[in-house]
């Protein structure tokens, strides 16, 4: 008995993983990418921009940029630890020194979103604070993401770091991808809703007519086709009609020689004469 519950025990957690697999590769079970992000102020329209994004979410982007004579690294990821930091949404790392050191830019914790019919701009607030620039306030992140059909993920790109304020400072990154694009919508001019009609129309009356006289009428042959008669003397009504419209002259032609009338000419009457004759 103790055999027979350990193996139902298995199949049925087996069962368990090929559904929820099953369920999670048809949509039906998401993962909500963007819930770990902590706006400022929660509203409902801002979690839909988040929303926009989440195809960027569980991967980190990372850049390289050089400012005088230091490289630095920049990891971004959305929602989640950047570099495995806790918390950091944007961290910056030194890549010259041996002990890479890890500035926390941004954190997730403490985010605004900002969405456009064809970019989002994301704000991490909340990162370390500067030693000496900036009024010692804390650092804070700009990534700009674009509209790029092109592109389901692009690369992450740094645009600047002002630090020269006395308040306000901030990194600003950039990045392109298709999730932000707005659908494209599809419309149909009049020209092409009357085509659709037409060709409908010229489907239903040939199959329709077909159909007709072949049931019905019994039809064989060519004859199927529907008002056969009318449709093979088109051809020769039209010639008629583009003969009586465009010809510009009788159909018959003139004489060869001038003067000489068509008209048959009148015989002239036999003149008899007998009374001449002596009797």
């Amino acid at each position: 008995m103790q055999v027979l519950t350990h193996h139902s025990g298995r199949c049925l957690l087996v069962w368990t993983l090929v559904v929820q697999l099953i369920l999670r590769g048809s949509g039906v079970y998401a993962d909500d990418a963007t819930k770990n992000c902590k706006l400022n102020f929660e509203s409902e329209s801002e979690r839909k921009v988040l929303q926009r994004i989440e195809p960027l979410g569980h991967r980190n982007f990372t850049v390289e940029t050089k400012i005088g004579e230091d490289k630095y690294s920049y990891v971004f990821q959305l929602c989640g630890d950047a570099g495995g930091v806790p918390g950091a949404g944007v961290i910056q790392l030194e890549v010259q020194k041996t002990e890479k050191k890890v500035t926390v830019i941004g954190t997730y914790n403490a985010t605004e979103v900002i969405g456009g019919s064809d970019y989002v701009w994301l704000v991490y607030g909340n990162g370390e604070k500067y030693d000496t620039h900036c009024s010692k306030e804390q650092r804070k992140a700009f990534v700009m993401i674009f509209c790029n059909r092109n592109l389901e993920l692009g690369q992450l790109e740094v645009v600047q770091e002002n630090r020269e304020r006395e308040q306000n400072c901030f990194y600003q990154f950039k990045l392109e991808s298709s999730a932000v694009c707005p659908p494209l919508e599809y419309k149909l001019s009049a020209g092409s809703i009357v085509l659709i009609v037409a060709f409908c129309l010229v489907a239903v009356y040939l199959i329709g007519g077909f159909l007709y006289q072949r049931l019905i009428v019994g039809a064989k042959g060519v004859e199927q086709f529907p008002n056969y008669a009318f449709w093979a003397d088109v051809g020769n009504l039209s010639a008629d009609g583009c003969d009586f419209v465009c010809r510009s002259r009788d159909r018959e032609e003139a004489p060869t020689y001038r003067g000489v009338s068509t008209e048959p000419l009148d015989e002239e009457p036999e003149e008899r004469d007998d009374h001449l004759l002596p009797m």
